[in-house]
């Protein structure tokens, strides 16, 4: 063999070694040859359909009130136009809504909107209690994917650069058991460009995701199978002490690094973060660095360093990973503690660049369940889906069930989805 045959077969294992991985990688989480087995219920649980809950991608359960918070769409069509998450780039013509549910009727219940006017094309969330009420109140943080008007309304040429969505994110306040959503101030940012998910520190700190680097194009699809596309980032963000709509806003860069990191969940303790790198497979338990005497009205010299991410260790699973919630067992006990991640996500995401435009489509998904035991995540399979029950799944919560005595945890297990039709509800076995 000759000096060039040998350099070219060298070059050519080098590539397939190259990216064998990768592929091997998309082929696992994009569920190219996986199945799906619809998981089977006894009678008695479920599935319950939550009406009025349409494309509701994020979901809270907020504990102290036993309710559900979440942000939907509202309309079967809104998604398939406009979603710059899959890169559905026609302006919309209709505006979503924030839901409470409630986990003992199944009943969803709409609340309205006061001093809040626009477009709402909504996406991640969080739910905070207002400090100040005692109890009696909760700060949402909402992202909106609005359209950029100065590039689709513009009268004139359209500056360079600028891009078809002007995404922010929105902060409401809620008094627990009225059917009102006061809008408090938008919240934007040159950092926050495609902001997926929330965790909330307060009403002044929160951290966003941006999931990609890319909003459109060649470069963000290879964003979406390329590992070694770390480009996305998370964002702190600080509001003055004095929140409301015309003070300043500042943000700073609190991690990097991470393939396509997504969805944010609030973990075992005060200051841990669960992040997701959803086409990555994969949760990251990390922990803030929290800095509670930072504000805006302190002097130039006085600031300290804006909060970043540590990262401490991850749980890998065989699907796509999308926003991870922690269930906390509130009948532990010292032998008998069933806590754990809870994480939803689509089980054949290699259609998703087809299906995320057809209405028809079809998206299996899966709800795992991981609880750390010793230093290792034991990982069960909760519930899955042909996408004939559920369509897509990004989010997943666990609300306890009280014991009836025969020895074995129960929870009602919520799972909606960025084009679900409905939230559902079942009930699984811990």
């Amino acid at each position: 063999m000759g000096l060039l045959n040998t350099l070219a077969l060298a070059t050519l294992i080098a590539l397939i070694s190259f990216l064998s991985a990768p592929i091997s990688h998309i082929i696992r989480v994009g569920g190219v040859f996986h199945t799906p087995i619809p998981t089977i219920l006894p009678d008695g649980h479920g599935p319950i359909y939550i009406e009025d809950t349409i494309h509701c991608e994020d979901v809270h359960h907020y504990k102290p009130a036993n309710v559900l918070f979440t942000a939907c769409e509202d309309y079967k069509t809104t998604r398939f136009s406009w979603f710059p998450p899959l890169g559905n780039l026609i302006p919309p013509t209709t505006r979503g809504s924030v839901h409470v549910v409630d986990p003992e009727t199944m009943k969803s219940t709409r609340l309205e909107f006061t001093n809040f006017q626009g477009p709402f094309v909504t996406h991640g969330i969080d739910v905070i209690q207002d400090e100040k009420s005692d109890g009696e109140a909760v700060y949402i943080f909402a992202v909106n994917h609005l359209p950029n008007p100065v590039y689709f309304h513009a009268n004139t040429s359209i500056p360079a650069g600028t891009h078809k969505a002007a995404s922010q994110i929105e902060l409401f306040h809620h008094v627990l058991g009225t059917r009102t959503l006061q809008h408090i101030r938008a919240i934007h940012h040159p950092l926050i460009e495609t902001p997926n998910d929330i965790y909330a520190e307060s009403a002044s700190s929160f951290y966003v995701t941006n999931d990609h680097f890319y909003r459109e194009g060649a470069m963000r699809h290879v964003e979406d199978v390329w590992p070694s596309a770390k480009w996305s980032s998370i964002i702190h963000v600080r509001l003055p002490v004095e929140i409301h709509e015309g003070r300043e806003v500042e943000a700073s860069v609190a991690s990097t690094g991470l393939w396509n990191n997504n969805g944010l969940g609030h973990g075992r303790t005060a200051d841990e973060m669960i992040i997701s790198s959803a086409v990555g497979g994969e949760l990251f338990m990390s922990t803030l660095k929290r800095d509670s005497d930072w504000n805006l009205n302190a002097t130039a010299s006085s600031h300290s360093t804006p909060g970043s991410v540590s990262i401490s260790e991850s749980v890998s699973f065989g699907t796509v990973t999308d926003n991870p919630s922690y269930y906390v067992d509130p009948y532990a006990t010292a032998d008998d503690d069933v806590s754990g991640v809870v994480v939803a996500g689509v089980s054949r995401a290699i259609k998703l660049p087809v299906t995320s435009k057809d209405p028809e489509g079809v998206d299996p998904v899966q709800v795992w369940y991981a609880r750390p035991t010793g230093n290792e995540w034991e990982k069960r399979l909760l519930f899955e889906d042909d996408g004939l029950r559920i369509r897509t799944a990004s989010a997943a919560v666990l609300v306890p069930v009280e014991p009836n005595g025969d020895g074995v945890k129960r929870a009602w297990l919520f799972v909606t989805g960025f084009m679900s039709e409905g939230m559902l509800a079942v009930q699984v076995e811990l």
